[in-house]
């Protein structure tokens, strides 16, 4: 029988925040054990939490980014477990209906038939996305467990989303689309190594065409896109097993391992009632009227897959290029900074962009930003102008950025410098030309070229170029040739 998946996903985000969500204890990475606590995250007698209007406001801006249905009434809830990483042996959470954020939407895009063409753009639909604390580290080995607290009480925002997809694929452009999102929105860096972003994937199958839901398990805490991509290709190859040789599958809460590529049975999957949700009575409600709305809007910046199609249409710039400057707003922002000091070809300053400044930065680390960057955008621009101005030739181009990197100084500097310009001279030029064209080892290119093969004036102006020491204008010297050879 042939089986379809269905999938959703429930995305932890640390939103980047000054303090914990309901402590003033700062928030942070890479502490030594147990500095970033205080009573309210040790939950110690008479220690009450305190709402972080930070963390209220970024959840708002996610919302807005998404197109989401804005309750004017946020309220908190205890979920009631004991675990060693809770010190309250309660989380402070809220019920979908509830949330900070209501029904909303992610466009996605899949995968195209290759790297360079665009693929299916589609909508997934989030159920809601409420804010919560995390909880600490535990750290296992040997006869002991360790607990870090330095994690609890961190900023949670948990996105839900409706089981609208149907493959790994899906899965994964979502959580790319809402990275991208989060990122632009200066949200959170879901940085997946550091626990910023883990995912669990809620995983079932039903024959194909048929549209009930079916059982489903739940895959906690991937933290990795391989990891979400494996998961859910593992699961659903398991479970279409399972059925086909008649067993059940039963709703339940399974681990992955990476190493093995297999999920594993952790506990029968608890439903709410499980938890004893009850009203938080330290918390007050939180409203939201428009004013607060239009003011968070007003600072958002534009969607990534919006900017995409500008640039596109209004720049012409390939796919394969915006593609690469969406997901850094930063690098979009570089871009258009350059831009609006030039004036010039977005296209050639794109290209500089993505292929000689951001070589350059790889070449400093893998976390090396645009922000490093010892070019500004304004003396990106100034190469722009004298390539377009045809000063200089791309090709030499290529050479004087590479001095601007070395020794930061401008364009217009370093071609004075090295004498780097070209010669614009007609009569100069002219005069070589003819002596190329009158070489007699050209002759058989002469004729080649009349006989209609086009190619073969590269050869041609290649020697032109070579007897003009690269100073002579590569479009001037096309146009001259072809004009003597007519």
């Amino acid at each position: 029988m042939e089986y379809e998946a269905v999938i959703g996903l429930e995305i932890h985000v640390q939103l980047k925040a000054k303090s914990k969500v309901f402590a003033g204890t700062p928030a942070g990475f890479g502490e030594e054990p147990n500095l970033l606590i205080d009573p309210t995250v040790l939950a110690l007698p008479g220690a009450l939490p305190v709402l972080n209007r930070e963390s209220v406001e970024k959840s708002m801006k996610f919302g807005l980014m998404i197109d989401a249905k804005m309750p004017t009434i946020s309220r908190w809830s205890r979920k009631n477990y004991f675990y060693p990483d809770s010190p309250k042996n309660y989380q402070i959470t809220q019920l979908a209906e509830e949330a900070i954020v209501g029904p909303g939407e992610v466009e996605i895009e899949l995968p195209g038939p290759s790297r360079n063409v665009m693929g299916e753009h589609k909508k997934i639909r989030i159920n809601h996305a409420h804010l919560e604390e995390d909880v600490g580290k535990l750290t296992h080995g040997g006869n002991t467990s360790l607990v870090d607290y330095n994690r609890a009480g961190t900023t949670l925002l948990e996105i839900v989303t409706e089981p609208d997809m149907h493959s790994a694929e899906e899965a994964v452009a979502l959580l790319n689309a809402i990275i991208m999102i989060l990122r632009a929105a200066g949200l959170s860096d879901c940085d997946m190594e550091k626990g910023q972003l883990r995912c669990d994937t809620n995983v079932s199958v039903r024959p194909a065409g048929t549209q009930e839901l079916r059982t489903r398990t739940e895959m906690k805490n991937v933290n990795s896109l391989t990891g979400v991509r494996n998961c859910i290709n593992f699961e659903i190859k398991r479970q279409a097993a399972a059925y086909e040789r008649g067993e059940t599958i039963v709703q339940e809460t399974r681990g992955w391992n990476a190493e093995t590529g297999h999920t594993y049975s952790m506990r029968s999957k608890e439903n709410a009632h499980d938890y004893r949700y009850f009203p938080d009575p330290d918390l007050m409600p939180v409203k939201v009227d428009d004013a607060w709305l239009q003011r968070l809007a007003a600072t958002l910046p534009e969607r990534p897959f919006d900017r995409q199609r500008r640039y596109m249409a209004d720049y012409k710039l390939p796919y394969t290029v915006t593609s690469v400057l969406i997901p850094d707003l930063q690098l979009c922002e570089y871009f258009e900074a350059s831009l609006k000091a030039c004036g010039k070809n977005p296209q050639q300053t794109a290209n500089f962009l993505i292929n000689e400044i951001l070589r350059e930065l790889a070449a400093i680390g893998p976390e090396a930003t645009i922000a490093q960057s010892r070019i500004a955008p304004e003396a990106l621009a100034g190469l722009v102008e004298v390539v377009e101005a045809g000063t200089i030739s791309k090709q030499q181009a290529k050479e004087v950025f590479a001095e601007m990197w070395t020794s930061g100084k401008p364009a217009a500097a370093i071609i004075e410098e090295k004498g780097l310009s070209q010669s614009n001279d007609s009569g100069a030029l002219e005069a070589i030309i003819d002596t190329v064209l009158a070489d007699a080892k050209n002759i058989s290119l002469v004729a080649a070229i009349k006989g209609g093969n086009d190619r073969a004036i590269n050869a041609l102006k290649g020697q032109v170029m070579k007897a003009a020491k690269g100073k002579a204008n590569p479009a001037q010297v096309d146009a001259i040739l072809r004009a003597k050879l007519a």
